[in-house]
């Protein structure tokens, strides 16, 4: 595939740049092949003695070639967020002859993996809670898979768009804007406003994350600089020279660099392997309940404190009831709530039903592992909507709680996530497995659009060095609050940072193509998930 020239794109800046031609030996093609086969059939028997263990009865072909093809989408998003996203990363080291490209991109790969295996989770499931309560509590229907196979297909869709015309465009704006597609689409076809298809307390913070870490980038690396030239130009003139050729730089420069290319490929593997997990949890709650639906591994000490928390939160809730009682299904009532944030007389009696129902199942099996297999789905429905009821009651002025109930809640709420917000290991290791991969191709076209079409001169190593470091403790940030962040903008927009404090200049041809990115994927990503969104819903 020729590359393509970006429209009113200008030259790229002066001077030869790396060596990006070298091939791969064809030996590494083969060990590449291999361990993606060995990946699928390491996700297979997982799956297989996941549902083994559960001892549940025979599940049909029909669920587990949902399931397949589900997951197979799930890490192809990933994949392509690898050699999209993550190509940003080696963008510097290649460019200030750190390392050889073919040498940083497998590097970077690891990295990824590594930081995946690590993350918490937190952010997985900040992005799944954007997703209709409706659509989540009944992933497993033909609505729930024509959700998951529109939101992901959209955002491979643009974002395989936008690597082909070298746009470092945001994977997670992309992600978050096919899930609000979705949302708002899935509303409207039952007959509500399209903004009640959105949790929007939870994507106003989302979205000032991913539109302020742009700016905070900029700024940072700018800043960092500038410092750095007041107090090392003197001292270390090299550190902010040009690379002489493909000669590398000296070693503690080397050093830092890749240093820094190695904390963004972690700290990017933590955050955006994420995104990917919380929908792959759904998939797999949506067809193997039985083995995914309630975390069969919590331990005894954890179910005893479940029921303390929860009995706790149970008077806190109680004395918000006013004595009123439900004698039907508590759940309408609950998922109302949760879709509309507007209480009402049956919204807190309610939730004292539903949270003494669980509170009921745990006591009578005692332990998450003994929950009959006809139980665990709507089991964790329960858990579910009463944490996000407990999720927005304790944000909500209107619900009036004391410090000291938000406290008690909180121990509540996170006892029920601990019981259904849980990752597999083996679901870490195919995504890092997938970014990974993903790394290692298709990284061309972003690192040339970063290293030599946003400044007018060549990439210092200066430069280079405080737009990772800006781009790593960003993110590392981030994904502390569970917040996602977009990689690309962050590190784009600190580049860009050091170009203006350095008197370089920006190229504003690229510049223009990158906002409009930046502006286009929001829209467009919902634009495509809905529609498709529409289009699967009448189909399946």
């Amino acid at each position: 595939m020729s590359d393509v020239a970006l429209p009113g794109s200008i030259e790229p800046a002066l001077g030869r740049g790396p060596d990006l031609e070298k091939g791969f030996h064809p030996l590494t093609g083969i060990i590449y092949l291999g361990v993606i086969g060995a990946a699928l059939l390491f996700v297979a028997y997982s799956i297989y003695a996941d549902v083994g263990a559960t001892g549940a009865g025979k599940t049909s072909y029909l669920a587990f070639l949902l399931l397949f093809v589900a997951l197979l989408i799930a890490l192809g998003f990933e994949f392509v967020n690898g050699f999209h996203d993550t190509a940003n990363a080696v963008a510097t080291v290649i460019y200030t002859c750190s390392m050889p490209a073919h040498v940083a991109v497998v590097w970077s790969g690891v990295f990824n993996l590594i930081g995946v295996l690590l993350s918490s989770g937190a952010v997985a499931f900040g992005i799944v809670s954007l997703l209709p309560v409706e659509l989540i509590l009944q992933v497993g229907s033909s609505a729930g898979f024509a959700m998951v196979f529109a939101l992901l297909i959209a955002a491979i869709i643009w974002n395989v768009g936008t690597w082909y015309f070298g746009l470092p465009a945001s994977s997670s704006h992309t992600l978050i804007g096919s899930i609000m597609g979705v949302g708002i689409t899935n509303a409207l076809m039952h007959g509500r406003e399209g903004t009640s298809g959105v949790d929007w307390s939870q994507a106003g913070n989302i979205a000032k994350a991913l539109l302020l870490s742009p700016l905070f980038g900029f700024a940072l690396a700018a800043i960092l600089l500038f410092a750095l030239k007041s107090a090392l130009l003197r001292a270390t003139p090299a550190l902010f020279a040009e690379p002489k050729g493909d000669q590398p730089p000296p070693w503690w420069i080397r050093g830092v660099l890749i240093l820094t290319c190695t904390l963004v490929s972690f700290f990017h593997g933590s955050n955006d392997g994420q995104k990917g997990m919380g929908l792959i949890m759904l998939i797999l709650i949506g067809t193997v309940p039985t083995a995914y639906a309630l975390n069969r591994a919590m331990p005894a000490s954890q179910i005893e404190q479940f029921a303390n928390n929860s009995a706790a939160a149970g008077k806190v809730i109680e004395s918000k009831s006013a004595d009123r009682r439900v004698t039907g299904n508590a759940r309408p009532a609950v998922t109302n709530y949760i879709a509309l944030r507007q209480l009402d007389e049956s919204t807190y009696p309610s939730l004292v039903k539903l949270m003494r129902e669980i509170s009921d199942e745990v006591a009578q099996y005692g332990s998450l592992a003994k929950f009959p297999a006809e139980t665990v789905s709507n089991t964790r429905n329960d858990m579910y909507l009463v944490s996000e009821t407990l999720r927005l009651l304790m944000k909500s002025d209107e619900s009036k709680l004391s410090g000291d109930d938000v406290a008690t809640l909180a121990r509540y709420k996170g006892s029920l996530d601990s019981a259904t917000k849980f990752i597999p290991s083996w679901v870490k290791i195919a995504v890092a497995i997938a970014l990974g991969l993903g790394t290692m191709v298709g990284w061309k076209r972003i690192v040339v659009t970063v290293g030599e079409k946003i400044g007018k001169t060549h990439l210092t190593y200066a430069q280079g060095a405080c737009a990772e470091i800006t781009a790593a403790a960003t993110i590392a940030a981030a994904d502390g609050y569970g917040l996602p962040v977009s990689t690309t903008h962050v590190l784009s927009s600190g580049i860009a940072g050091t170009m203006t404090a350095n008197g370089s200049g920006l190229q504003w041809s690229t510049i223009r193509n990158i906002a409009m990115a930046w502006v286009l994927t929001l829209p467009v990503a919902m634009l495509i998930s809905g529609t498709l969104y529409f289009v699967f819903a009448h189909l399946f």
